[in-house]
């Protein structure tokens, strides 16, 4: 057996390829999985563009990999500055 990586095909479909602005970003979990709502925050509401529900392995190599990238963009561009947190948006 060899150590190859083959290349997965990945299709993104024409809804999904425009991709969705967000402003903010709310994380709840159970023992099985991260759920990750992504919202455009306008006062005086919050509007759910997207919701991707994931593994709590896969939420580990997601936090690993935005880690890496925000040194690899900071490097680049320089350092991101921390901005004030929109205001909360109560969940239904």
């Amino acid at each position: 057996m060899t150590d190859e990586k083959k290349e997965l095909p990945i299709i993104i479909p024409d809804d999904v390829l425009k991709g969705t602005y967000s402003n903010s970003i709310t994380i709840r979990h159970t023992q099985g999985e991260f759920l990750l709502d992504c919202m455009t925050v306008f006062s005086p509401k919050g509007i759910v563009g997207a919701r991707v529900i994931i593994s709590p392995g896969h939420a580990k190599r997601l936090l690993k990999a935005l880690g890496e990238n925000i040194v690899r963009y900071e490097k680049m561009f320089g350092k991101i500055p921390e901005e004030s947190p929109p205001p909360s948006v109560p969940m239904n």
